[in-house]
């Protein structure tokens, strides 16, 4: 669908839309176009979907797209909003590095969509040690053991994403974050949003043979069990962070040692074993960790402009200064004590 526009004073003052769709009776093109007329240019796609919901008659069909399309397609006609394929994403390729200084190149990619530096990112992440990454609100005490923590050699980080807590071990993760301009998830909710940014991964996983869906509000899973989880930060200035964490392989029993909650999760739901709740990548595909991210680069390259990089010196410098400023500091670690 494309839109032709034309703006004054903020306004919509002339819509032209066309597109392969079919509608009927065709006095309805106009009722859509006539509908957007003296909207704003800063109105969400919901507000703009309803002056059309509003303009259509009871008998006017719509085949092949609905208001929200349109308003999506005046959004982007405006440059609010954009699709995967006005973009061109840059896997950053990395060494394992420790967690409080993958939790500041999170920080450090968006930083650098933001200035302009940087295009839009995927970066999948090597852990260098054992950690336990808690959301951004939730409470430390509550989440970790500490004494199974220090026991275990368990890193405990804060993220600056919202959602639960994780136990990743070197080797037996597969943690990736997409760092994305704000206009390719414009006017979606949070809960659109993540099966949008999602859905490439739950098609990398059904190329590998994965019957792998996306369950509502971020987990990715199989018929054999939870697969994946995510988690997602949206930057006052434009950028959104959505990370996710894939279990290739998992030691139920020391996560259990370590993880509060995850004792709670699994008493309430009257199972036994870490593993019925988790069927990590390794038992489903029998392949190795880096066959299993090898497909996924080439599954996202086969959809969307993928080039290369690497963590450049000045961008290494920033994440070490967020380190010792925030990321490593008491004041974050235990904002929510």
């Amino acid at each position: 669908m494309a839109v032709e526009l034309e703006t004054a004073a903020n306004e919509l003052k002339k819509v032209k839309v066309a597109g392969d769709f079919f509608l009927e009776p065709d006095e309805a093109l106009g009722r859509i176009e006539s509908a957007l007329l003296g909207a704003g240019t800063r109105d969400a796609a919901s507000t703009l979907a309803k002056r059309i919901e509003r303009a259509l008659e009871p008998s006017d069909t719509l085949v092949g797209f609905d208001p929200l399309a349109v308003a999506m397609a005046v959004r982007r006609a405006l440059g609010k909003s954009s699709t995967w394929d006005d973009h061109r994403f840059t896997l950053i390729e990395d060494q394992s590095r420790d967690p409080y200084t993958q939790m500041a190149l999170d920080q450090v990619y968006a930083e650098e969509l933001a200035a302009g530096r940087r295009g839009p990112t995927l970066r999948i992440w090597q852990w260098a040690s054992n950690a336990v990454i808690i959301g951004s609100y939730q409470s430390w005490s509550n989440e970790v053991d500490h004494q199974a923590a220090a026991l275990n050699d368990v890193t405990v980080v804060r993220r600056v994403s919202g959602g639960g807590a994780m136990f990743v071990e070197p080797g037996n993760t597969i943690t990736y974050s997409l760092v994305v301009p704000e206009s390719l998830v414009d006017s979606m909710s949070f809960v659109d949003s993540y099966a949008f940014l999602d859905a490439w991964c739950v098609g990398a996983l059904r190329s590998l043979g994965i019957d792998a869906t996306y369950l509502p509000i971020n987990d990715i899973a199989s018929p054999a069990g939870k697969i994946a989880g995510a988690a997602q930060k949206r930057f006052a200035d434009g950028p959104v962070l959505h990370h996710v964490t894939m279990a290739y392989d998992i030691d139920a029993n020391k996560m259990l040692q370590v993880l509060r909650i995850g004792r709670e999760k699994l008493s309430d739901k009257g199972t036994k074993s870490a593993a019925k709740r988790v069927d990590p990548l390794r038992s489903q595909t029998g392949l190795s960790r880096e066959a299993i991210v090898e497909a996924f680069i080439r599954h996202f390259e086969s959809r969307y402009s993928l080039d290369r990089s690497a963590p450049t010196p000045e961008e290494l410098g920033r994440a070490d200064e967020l380190v010792r400023s925030k990321f490593a500091s008491p004041a974050w670690l235990h904002r929510v004590p």
